[in-house]
């Protein structure tokens, strides 16, 4: 049983009668503001919790019990609603009543079916209200859960009503405590209340924040709501205007009648008529002015007040509080910057109060009805949410120092913070005291004292207890809060801005339309053909999509020092000084794939060549090429063998490479016999590396090419080519540019820099632009990403390169172009040592490992564990990162293996059903056949063989016959099949019915 009672006015036996009725309030005023004023919240919310309650109220010299009780009405079959309401003399405690055969009745029902048994038990629930007046409700025969304990725990804390069972973890306090949710239910308080006679200390949440902000907001989107009012008035005018007219025409009509009567009664009669109508007409006149007031606000913006501020009491409770006439509706709503789950906004609470007018809540004051408009207020809560976040600097600040300022040590979000006195110090300076008179109910502010920091205050609390001597009186005015306001800041792009963006928008898909014009699609031998003969020799990293390179199974792997060779520069002018050449290394072969390692010093003047090896079979003018990226020492070490002149080989003709008409494994020879073959080849012609350079010197700016032929005795021929193409140079430059992508970097945007990721990286005609996608973006108008040029004034790194783009700049710094093809360059001993580098590479590794393991609640957010050093790492807790990881890890396993149990139990159901649906349609279907074949028997002469039944043969008929007759009795009986086919048979069970029927009827005739 749940008691509530109240000191409140009370209720006369009309006032009562008119709490069953839903929808009647006595309250519902234009300038109201007590709780209460929409008839509903007494019926339902006690029918929620409760079968039955009985009320009791006093009032002046009346005392008036009300008893509704669905049990009554279930244990008597009753379908009206019948509800008690005694009353008696509040004085002499007698009956009040004109027929004392019904109030007898009414207290019989009371006796019989409320924990009240008698007359005076009734009367010692009247003696608990204490004043002249108020209201004592009494719910009883509460609900139960499935395991038959109350939703409702009143033991466990005896302080406190909680609900019942264990709360899923992360459970605020106040979906779990009604004392926690009773000191906020109300924006702002102005009632006492008491759990088990203990006071709840109830709170305006605008005074318990760390640097409150007001922001004022207009919008004309809510219109719902007063859409609903102003049809609303719209009809009552309507009917207003009609009763006028219809009491204007009778006075009329009367006046007319009675134009030659001059008697007094006459008189009097036309009087009252002609004042009836007087009366309506100012009637319909105010429902009239009432709807164009409502029309007026229609058209006018609604405004509302957000109000932000941080709580440094307890930081995991944040979000916002959505309150609909002062009354709690929707609480922790996380908006804006908090739906990411990162530190931005962490901690920060948010209050506003909807008019009625704006969003109307449900009926249980846990929703608002427009859900569409309920979501534009919380995006626009989320937008001045980012707003507060700025003005407050906190991000600026620090947010971790800020928060270890107030004592929150943890790196656990859920922790409470510090108990130290100097942290509750700290946290009692910022936040001043505001506390509840208990006698006028005003709300005071005490001055901050150091010793008033662990100070536990009366229940009771008077004004005359306030140190501040100007409000330590019940009669001082009561201070308003005063808050600063602050401004939404929307960003305004500058019409220079505009048209930079309109004309990169322009350039981008001139690009995009340029690409598609020069792609073509190949679908046979004959476009092959058609193609110019630039676009059939063109690279196979120029070539379209459709086009790509063949698979290469047999191709031999980079060596591991050629996989992050830089970009070679420019080629440097021929010095007339030629060096000798490097000698060649012996090959050296792997079981599996097939590697070369030439030994000798590298020189970077030299670009990076590739060998294509190239089979060609018997009766095949097409070649498969296979291409393999070498070092730079390749281009001095191989000479024609056959003897064609120099001026034939290094043509650049004999760089271009057909398209192949059907693309062919490649068989390659075995590397022994291209070990042998390729050692016997140089030695022969190591004279004529210095004919082949001094050519090159001539025509430097020529394609390189060198090719070697070796004869076989079959027609197969093996072709190994080094080409130094411009389309391979754009492929490294393309796959060296590609490094960039993930590095965070800040870009500016309307005179602002916000930081993102590079996601896409195009090497363009003239330079290497990045598109960065942007990590929060705090407006609609500001773009989500954006395309920078690599270099320019408006992208900046937020942090060094990754060591490899450390390792590949330092190359490129002390490897300098050399004056020929084989002068060694020694690296430059000033730059870092290796270790340096191997300790960078190794803390970037970490960080990529912790970034890719990160649990989702973790308190470092992946942005700041990108910029975090050696340092900072080692001082991470990972002990903690471990415990959450493994934590998110097993709930997620749960997660799969409960979803899974359930899918195995609800497949194991579905196949019971269906075998035991299968077994009674066989049951079915074989008595059918029986019924069926002991007709036939009674109709023909001969008996029907039962085997043919129990296994039919297939047969042609007409559709109207039913299909489940075996062909056997169609074939004998058609006579007999074409009754049942006339006959309206729906079901088995009715075709069985009906064949039983006519068996019987046979026995009995025979």
């Amino acid at each position: 049983m749940l008691c509530f009672l109240d000191d409140g006015a009370g209720m006369d036996p009309s006032e009562a009668a008119s709490v069953i009725q839903f929808g009647k309030s006595a309250k519902r005023t234009p300038e109201s503001t007590q709780i209460g004023q929409y008839g509903n919240g007494l019926k339902s919310g006690s029918m929620r919790i409760g079968k039955d309650f009985i009320l009791f109220t006093k009032k002046a010299e009346t005392m008036t019990s009300l008893f509704l009780s669905r049990t009554f009405h279930e244990e008597e079959g009753i379908d009206e609603v019948i509800v008690p309401l005694p009353t008696w003399n509040s004085y002499t405690r007698e009956p009040v009543t004109e027929d004392m055969e019904k109030f007898a009745i009414e207290t019989e029902l009371i006796y019989k079916y409320s924990p009240f048994k008698s007359e005076q038990e009734i009367m010692e629930q009247f003696s608990k209200i204490s004043g002249a007046s108020g209201t004592l409700v009494v719910v009883f025969n509460l609900k139960l859960m499935d395991n038959g304990d109350p939703e409702l725990d009143v033991v466990s804390d005896p302080k406190d009503i909680q609900m019942a069972g264990t709360p899923p973890e992360g459970t605020k306090p106040e979906r779990r405590s009604f004392r926690a949710y009773a000191a906020v239910i109300y924006i702002d308080p102005r009632m006492r209340i008491f759990l088990h006679g203990d006071k709840v200390q109830t709170k305006r949440l605008s005074c318990c924040l760390y640097k409150p902000r007001i922001y004022k907001y207009t919008s004309n989107r809510f219109k719902t709501r007063a859409e609903q009012e102003v049809k609303k008035a719209e009809h009552m005018a309507k009917i207003a205007e009609e009763k006028a007219r219809e009491a204007e025409s009778k006075a009329r009509a009367l006046e007319l009648r009675l134009s030659g009567d001059l008697t007094r009664e006459s008189r009097v009669t036309l009087r009252q008529v002609q004042n009836t109508a007087i009366t309506l007409r100012r009637e319909a006149d105010v429902k009239k002015r009432i709807k164009e007031a409502k029309q007026r606000a229609l058209k006018e913006p609604k405004e509302l007040n957000f109000i932000f501020g941080v709580n440094i009491e307890q930081r995991e409770l944040d979000g916002m509080f959505v309150y609909n006439c002062s009354r709690l509706i929707k609480m922790y709503e996380k908006v804006g910057p908090q739906l990411e789950g990162g530190m931005a906004c962490g901690g920060v609470v948010g209050v506003v109060d909807v008019p009625y007018l704006v969003l109307e809540p449900t009926h249980n004051k846990q929703d608002f009805a427009d859900a569409k408009e309920y979501r534009h207020l919380l995006k626009a809560m989320g937008e001045h949410l980012a707003q507060y976040w700025k003005d407050v600097g906190i991000a600026q600040k620090g947010i971790i120092k800020f928060w270890d300022e107030f004592g929150y040590l943890s790196a656990n979000w859920n922790q409470p913070p510090s108990n130290e006195l100097r942290y509750k110090r700290r946290r009692a300076m910022e936040i001043p005291t505001t506390i509840q008179c208990d006698q006028c109910l005003k709300w005071r502010t005490l001055p901050f004292q150091l010793n008033s920091v662990e100070k536990t205050f009366p229940e009771r609390w008077m004004c005359s207890m306030n140190p501040d001597p100007e409000q330590d009186r019940c009669e001082a005015a009561e201070q308003k809060q005063k808050l600063p306001m602050g401004v939404l800041k929307k960003d305004t792009v500058s019409q220079e801005e505009k048209k930079k963006q309109l004309s990169e928008k322009i350039r981008q898909q001139q690009e995009k339309l340029e690409a598609m014009q020069k792609t073509s699609s190949v679908c046979s031998q004959g476009d092959i053909k058609k193609l110019p003969l630039d676009v059939s020799s063109r690279p196979a990293a120029e070539n379209s999509p459709s086009l790509s390179r063949p698979p290469r199974p047999r191709s031999p792997p980079l060596p591991a020092v050629l996989k992050n060779i830089p970009v070679r520069p420019p080629p440097p002018k021929m010095n007339s000084q030629l060096r000798k050449p490097v000698p060649v290394g012996p090959i050296v072969s792997s079981p599996k794939v097939s590697s070369m390692s030439f030994k000798g010093e590298t020189s970077t003047s030299r670009a990076q060549s590739h060998i294509t090896a190239i089979v060609k079979p018997n009766n095949t003018a097409a070649r498969t090429p296979v291409r393999t990226v070498l070092p730079p020492k390749f281009a001095t070490t191989f000479t024609p063998q056959n003897s064609r002149s120099q001026h034939e080989i290094l043509s650049p003709r004999c760089s271009k490479t057909s398209v192949p008409k059907k693309l062919m494994p490649v068989k390659m020879p075995s590397l022994s016999s291209i070990r042998k073959r390729t050692s016997n080849l140089i030695a022969r012609n190591e004279e004529e590396v210095d004919q082949a350079l001094l050519q090159k010197q001539e025509k430097a700016k020529r394609p390189k090419v060198v090719e070697i032929k070796q004869e076989k005795k079959d027609t197969n021929e093996v072709v190994v080519e080094l080409s130094d193409s411009p389309g391979e140079e754009e492929l490294l430059s393309h796959k060296s540019a590609q490094k960039d992508k993930g590095l965070h970097v800040e870009v500016r945007v309307n005179k602002e820099w916000f930081t993102g990721r590079v996601t896409t990286v195009e090497l363009g005609k003239h330079a290497v632009r990045w598109k960065v996608k942007f990590d929060y973006v705090p407006t609609d108008t500001t773009p989500r990403d954006r395309w920078v040029e690599k270099g320019s004034d408006d992208v900046r790194l937020m942090r060094p390169p990754s060591p490899e783009h450390q390792i590949s700049n330092s190359r490129q710094r002390y490897i300098e172009p050399s004056t020929s093809d084989s002068t060694p360059i020694e690296p430059d001993t000033t730059e870092p040592s290796a270790n340096h580098g191997t300790m960078d590479l190794l803390v970037q590794t970490l960080r990529n490992c912790l970034r890719y393991f990160l649990p989702p609640n973790f308190p470092v957010s992946k942005n700041e564990l990108s910029s975090m050093n050696a340092d900072d790492l080692v001082a991470l807790p990972l002990k903690e990162y471990f415990k959450q990881y493994e934590v998110g890890l097993q709930n997620l396993c749960n997660s799969y293996q409960t979803r899974a149990d359930a899918r195995a139990k609800a497949f194991e159901e579905n196949l019971r059903i269906s075998e035991k649906k299968l077994r009674e349609t066989e049951e079915k279907l074989q008595k059918l056949r029986t019924n069926i074949v002991a007709l036939l028997q009674k109709v023909q002469e001969k008996p029907f063989p039962v085997d043919a039944v129990k296994n039919p043969a297939p047969v042609d008929v007409d559709d109207t016959v039913p299909s489940i007759l075996p062909a056997p009795i169609l074939q004998s009986a058609p006579s007999v099949v074409l009754l049942l086919s006339d006959i309206d048979i729906n079901t088995d069970d009715e075709l069985d019915a009906y064949i039983e029927d006519l068996i019987t009827k046979g026995d009995s005739t025979d």
